[in-house]
């Protein structure tokens, strides 16, 4: 028994076991659509808490600019199904049907040329992975090779964020501006608005979270893995031995990029919009959050982490409409003080020893889930 135990623990197993059936069958079982709705949302922003975790709790490297790459993949997939939605057919009271209503707003009257292979799903989702990751991709050679990291990369992120915001809401003639790109419906035809859709949108999200922890546990198992903790703690000793930092990094920051572009957009698919808004500076803090809260070590932690946030979020402001900001400060608050390493460290601290004792077993070394 105390092999199986630890087994699991060392594989992450058991973390990842529980946290399926609670997302594939409990609450499927218990929430009305409307929570099951926003409980996807939820996890949209849970692939960029991966990425953090990877980046930051293994990298050492922390980006408050997350947003960025998580609205760069909502926006692609947001202009596949605004070209969808601008269909001449349907637009006809346009002055200039089958382009964007934002477009036929601001006086456009052909589609601009970067817009035109949005409108083939395959290279809208290869665009969702790409570009985010060359956009890391060019960001990080620039600065990783000159070796600029700690707070400095930080306060460089936050200002890339904030110049994407203006950037985007500018070009309202491209980008739909402040109110960014809505009535988005449908996915070659089929209604993403229906109940029966949108329980089939939350199970691929589920189902796509769940491999890439799958992926991101096989990476930090790996060497690969090993040496960015290695860099984190120890980066001059891994360079004297011949390792080149700038591109490891550049890697770890390339892969929090793709996986925020997916979460973006998944977002876009399951709340039918996007907006500059969620590019900005203070989103990006509050991702940070979701992974500081679930333990920036753990990719389990990370989710529920995510989901305790937002959870609360949606509480509080239900409950306590002129209280909730407050409500949500004073739980960061508590968490950081009472709680370091986030819920991860609660549960190998607290919640493993004493399940090891209730089992009647030794205590063994913790393991991050």
């Amino acid at each position: 028994m105390t092999a199986i135990f630890d087994w699991f623990q060392r594989k992450s197993l058991g973390g990842l076991l529980l946290l399926a059936i609670i997302l594939l069958v409990v609450f499927p079982l218990t929430l009305d659509m409307f929570r099951l709705n926003l409980l996807g949302k939820y996890l949209s922003y849970a692939f960029v808490a991966l990425g953090l975790v990877m980046l930051w709790g293994y990298g050492g490297v922390l980006s408050l600019g997350q947003g960025v790459f998580f609205g760069l993949g909502g926006y692609c997939m947001a202009m596949f199904l605004k070209l969808e939605a601008s269909d001449p057919v349907t637009t006809s009271i346009q002055s200039t049907p089958g382009i964007p209503d934002f477009m036929d707003w601001n006086s456009l009257t052909a589609l601009p040329t970067w817009w035109l292979p949005f409108q083939s799903l395959p290279f809208t989702i290869i665009a969702i992975l790409l570009v985010p990751t060359l956009f890391a991709f060019l960001m990080g050679y620039a600065l990783f090779r000159r070796r600029i990291g700690g707070v400095y990369f930080a306060i460089i992120t936050q200002a890339v964020a904030l110049i994407m915001t203006v950037l985007i809401i500018g070009q309202q003639g491209y980008t739909g501006g402040l109110n960014g790109m809505t009535d988005l419906k449908t996915v070659l035809g089929w209604d993403t608005r229906t109940d029966s859709a949108k329980v089939i949108l939350y199970y691929f999200t589920v189902v796509l979270l769940l491999i890439t922890i799958v992926g991101c546990t096989w990476i930090q198992r790996s060497k690969l893995g090993t040496l960015l903790l290695a860099m984190r703690d120890k980066e001059d000793r891994v360079r004297f031995s011949g390792y080149d930092v700038a591109s490891f990094r550049v890697f770890a920051f390339c892969l929090a990029a793709m996986l925020s572009g997916i979460g973006g957009a998944l977002f876009t698919l399951q709340v039918g919009f996007m907006s500059p808004t969620l590019l900005g500076i203070v989103p990006s803090i509050e991702l940070v959050i979701f992974a500081a809260v679930g333990g920036r070590m753990s990719l389990i932690g990370a989710v529920w982490g995510t989901l305790l946030v937002n959870f609360g979020k949606t509480y509080f402001s239900e409950r306590f409409p002129d209280l909730w900001l407050f409500a949500m400060a004073a739980m960061f608050i508590a968490v950081v003080l009472a709680f370091p390493d986030g819920l991860a460290g609660v549960y190998n601290t607290r919640i493993r020893p004493w399940l090891r004792k209730r089992m009647g077993l030794s205590a063994g070394p913790s393991a991050q889930s």
